[in-house]
């Protein structure tokens, strides 16, 4: 009896595990089908396989076997949890105008489509057209940065850090570089400027105080091994109160005294004078080069926004030296960068940048204009029975510039009865995602930093989220 119980059980077991559809069934259904030519086909068989393995251990342990409706639905989430990494187009509500985890500054169609041309096929990127023989590349791109910033010289990088690195490897490896105790930042990522310092070779020699650091103290540090004096905007914090630092032109002075060069780390780096938009001054890299620093180093892709990269400005026997480097080739740019940073720098050589630069577009952007976007937003929401409503807040330049300063701004908020947690999940995995701030159980939109065309798209993916079914 025994026996034949066992063998009736082992027999139910094959019986249920037959049930499991194979891999190929799985993948012929349509909503499958849908995804392999979203994704591709060759990524999701893996994942459908992992969820059929799991549905046969399952049955093993002695769980009633799965309809195909469920096992379907369940590779269809793994799907979407898998690639929702995938590059894709987000709307952003958050009001973070530079927002890090988003791809920092918006390059927008106007950069793009002047960029295209070159990129679509072959380019001169290393051809020097009127001499017929080989060129440097990114030479034209550079004399513009160098015109703008007014320095001898200019060098593109593949980002800031990289710029600060082989600055320090190239001028100061070996030697002391005197940083304020007050400017030795970390931002995001785990980047600190100690832990730079350090892999370039360069001697770290703090001196001052976290919150007080004068002159005289940057003096008494200076020795024979001595390199440079290095002054680090501190791009994503600030001090008030009993605080003091040198600036630029003081640096300057004593530099020269000493034979000693000056480098500026701005961190985001700007052209344009940001009082001019309501927000405190951000030091302009024309002006730190007016003001005397032999070398200044920012991003591309924060307050100059363009593409990701790295920019040093400044004295051409130093730029000279780090492009004879031969750590240099392996942070320079390539062909789509270099394009796409020169159809940026036109438009602040054309005076076009707060016409076609979707960064200085959001920074520039009144707030009674974002006011009456958002009530026409909302008057559309209300009609398809939305609760919102309209009330001030504030934007943020984000990207680790102006931190804590913030810009006036209207936003648009949405009740959803105690779960707007689940609302603001529906339209993160929405497409295109949508991005907001759950805050006091309402989600908040800032069209700010919403492009004005996403409006209808906008209020179609919320209306959908708001009445979808579990």
């Amino acid at each position: 009896m025994a026996v034949q119980h066992n063998k009736s059980i082992k027999d139910n077991l094959h019986s249920q595990l037959a049930q499991i559809p194979s891999v190929e069934e799985v993948l012929q259904l349509e909503e499958l089908e849908s995804a392999g030519r979203q994704y591709s086909r060759k990524m999701i068989t893996s994942l459908v396989r992992q969820v059929l393995e799991e549905e046969r251990g399952k049955i093993k342990n002695g769980s009633t076997p799965s309809s195909l409706a469920d096992i379907t639905a369940r590779c269809i989430a793994l799907i979407r949890k898998e690639f929702q990494s995938f590059i894709r187009p987000v709307i952003n509500g958050t009001g973070v105008i530079l927002h890090t985890n988003l791809g920092r500054a918006v390059l927008g169609k106007a950069i793009i489509d002047n960029s295209l041309p070159a990129l679509t096929g072959y380019n001169n990127l290393e051809y020097n057209l009127f001499e017929g023989a080989r060129g440097r590349r990114g030479e034209f791109v550079e004399r513009m940065l160098s015109l703008f910033s007014q320095s001898e010289s200019s060098l593109i990088i593949n980002n800031n850090a990289a710029a600060v690195f082989l600055i320090l490897k190239v001028l100061a490896k070996g030697k002391e570089v005197i940083i304020s105790r007050g400017e030795l930042v970390q931002i995001g990522g785990g980047f600190r400027i100690p832990d730079i310092l350090k892999e370039s070779g360069a001697i770290l020699r703090e001196v001052g105080t976290t919150n007080q650091t004068n002159l005289n103290d940057y003096e008494q540090a200076i020795n024979e091994n001595s390199a440079l004096l290095l002054k680090v905007h501190q791009s994503n914090f600030s001090q008030e109160g009993f605080a003091q630092s040198v600036e630029t032109r003081e640096l300057k002075v004593l530099g020269k005294k000493y034979r000693l060069p000056v480098v500026v780390d701005l961190g985001s780096g700007t052209f344009l004078p940001t009082e001019q938009f309501g927000l405190v001054h951000e030091p302009m890299v024309q002006e730190m080069i007016r003001c005397g620093a032999e070398l200044v180093c920012f991003s591309a892709d924060k307050l100059l926004g363009g593409p990701q990269g790295g920019i040093i400005c400044g004295r051409k026997d130093y730029i000279s030296q780090i492009r004879k480097d031969p750590l240099y080739r392996t942070f320079r740019v390539g062909k789509i960068t270099l394009s796409l940073m020169q159809s940026t720098l036109l438009f602040y050589l054309q005076d076009r940048a707060l016409q076609e630069l979707p960064i200085w577009k959001m920074i520039s952007l009144p707030a009674q204009e974002i006011k009456k976007r958002s009530q026409s937003l909302a008057r559309s929401l209300k009609k398809r029975g939305i609760p919102v409503q309209v009330s001030e807040g504030v934007s943020l330049v984000g990207g680790g510039a102006l931190p804590g300063k913030n810009l006036p701004t209207f936003l648009l908020s949405i009740e959803n009865e105690g779960n707007i947690e689940e609302l603001d999940r529906r339209l993160r995995m929405s497409h295109p995602a949508v991005l907001g701030r759950v805050k006091d159980n309402s989600l908040f939109f800032d069209p700010r930093t919403i492009e004005p065309g996403s409006d209808k798209e906008l209020i179609e993916l919320i209306t959908a989220a708001f009445y979808q079914k579990n």
